[in-house]
């Protein structure tokens, strides 16, 4: 057998498998891109990367973060993240900062100042960001919600922070090599990267959403819109000296807000890339990861981690969260949904493909810090949320949507969409004269640009688009009796 069509059959095994650990998953409130993460590692346990893998997959996992970040910004709706729009984006901003500095403090007193601080502040750069899909998954496949407006602010800091920290990295990289130093142009660059990232993510929204307004004839390139409005979201904000992660997550806000056609299932196309992209990712990082060194490293990992979780992120979230607006219960759980995920180790994989001194420790420290983090945090959201009473019971729906889902009763029919030419015979006749068979229904009716629910008095026009749900046998006759020139 080819070894192509071994690979092949084995990355299939992997999704698969993949796919259906989201059960085991949700049982055991471990998150399911763990299960990547050590497949990955089993996978690679015998190889180690070199510095030009290390650069490859710093290319390649930053094109994945951009469709992970926009698919999460398609799904984020502004009205639910308005009222959590300050603290959310204070979270995301200055907890970040808060983090970084926190971390890199204690860490070099853990290091007893062998290490510089600049090295500790870079560490803590790369470690500084949460994952949102790993979070929410754990909360969604338990069938349990939080209270208040807990949910929408995790979710927006989440999706929302790993911009700064890929700012802080890239700088703190700088400063390790002697290229960059701290001063008040790299806060005014730091205000820019942002704002022009954000600027040019609703601008790319917004050109997103004329995009879709395009009629083309194959329904499968408006999915090639949708890949090219992520590239060029990331492409022009990075021409122009800016946040390109912040702009595709923007973007993706933005698309969601305006509102586009097919925006249903560009979004689920999305969410489908975003899952596959993290799977690839993390079983790449997986095997790219040194597992011989990862017990050497253990003692050192474990602290880190500790400081991290229990120190870092606490201080930035009651820092960056000061007064009333949330209660200290709310704060503590705040603190705690902070877990890592593919960002800080992706991001750990810059410095190894820039060359810098002890980047492959640092990187071996991030990726153990990440299991920690998704074991120790991961297996313990949802207990202390009910230990703090934040916790709320689950008012999502276990059925799959109507679209997607094939009963017994539903076999027999399918639906589609008609469209009324002027010599038509149903052209300024009313549904009622119709005189359709039974189980035959109209559901819609598309009218230039509006949306019509039909009834029996409805008078059909030329033009008109009618959504309809009958038998195949049904549709045929619909077809050869009022739409002979459909195909």
């Amino acid at each position: 057998m080819p070894e192509i069509s071994i690979v092949f059959a084995a990355v299939a095994v992997l999704l698969l498998v993949g796919a259906f650990s989201n059960k085991l998953s949700s049982r055991f409130n471990v998150p399911i891109l763990l299960i990547f993460l050590l497949v990955g590692m089993f996978v690679g346990q015998e190889h180690v990367p070199d510095d030009l893998e290390f650069s490859r997959i710093s290319v390649a996992g930053t094109v994945a973060m951009c469709f992970i970040l926009f698919s999460g910004g398609l799904d984020t709706s502004f009205a639910r993240i308005k009222p959590v729009l300050i603290p959310g984006g204070a979270l995301a901003t200055a907890g970040v900062i808060l983090t970084s500095l926190v971390f890199a403090l204690f860490a070099r007193l853990a290091f007893a100042g062998n290490v510089p601080f600049a090295e500790c502040l870079l560490l803590g750069a790369m470690i500084s960001s949460t994952d949102a899909a790993a979070v929410f998954a754990i909360l969604s496949g338990k069938k349990v919600g939080l209270k208040g407006r807990l949910r929408p602010l995790l979710e927006f800091e989440s999706g929302s922070n790993d911009p700064m920290a890929y700012f802080l990295t890239i700088f703190m990289i700088d400063v390790v090599l002697g290229k960059g130093e701290l001063s008040l142009f790299s806060a005014v660059l730091l205000v820019y990267r942002m704002g022009a990232g954000v600027l040019t993510g609703i601008l790319a929204g917004m050109f997103g959403k004329l995009l879709y307004k395009t009629r083309l004839e194959y329904e499968g390139l408006y999915f090639v819109f949708a890949i090219a409005v992520v590239l060029l979201s990331y492409g022009l904000a990075e021409g122009i000296g800016a946040n390109g992660m912040m702009s595709c997550y923007v973007c993706g806000i933005t698309m969601n807000h305006l509102s586009f056609n097919y925006q249903k299932g560009i979004t689920r196309f999305c969410d489908g890339v975003s899952w596959l992209m993290q799977v690839i990712l993390f079983t790449t990082l997986g095997i790219f990861v040194d597992v011989g060194s990862l017990p050497e490293i253990a003692g050192w990992g474990i602290l880190l981690a500790f400081i991290l979780l229990f120190i870092a992120r606490p201080a930035a979230v009651f820092l960056t969260l000061p007064g009333r607006a949330f209660s200290v219960r709310e704060k503590l759980l705040i603190a705690w949904v902070g877990l890592r995920g593919a960002a800080p180790i992706v991001l750990a994989t810059f410095p190894l493909a820039r060359g810098v001194e002890g980047s492959r420790l640092y990187f071996n420290m991030i990726f153990f810090m990440v299991l920690v983090s998704m074991v120790v945090q991961g297996t313990t959201i949802m207990p202390l949320a009910k230990l703090l009473k934040l916790d709320k019971p689950f008012t999502g729906h276990e059925r799959m949507p109507l679209e997607l889902e094939s009963t017994p009763e539903s076999r027999g029919h399918e639906m589609r969409e008609f469209t009324v030419a002027p010599d038509a015979d149903c052209a300024g006749r009313t549904i009622a004269e119709l005189a359709l068979p039974a189980g035959v229904l109209i559901t819609l009716i598309r009218r230039r640009d509006e949306l019509i629910q039909p009834n029996g008095s409805t008078v059909l026009q030329a033009g008109d688009g009618l959504l309809i749900m009958a038998a195949p046998s049904q549709l045929k006759e619909l077809r050869e009796r009022y739409f002979p020139s459909e195909e």
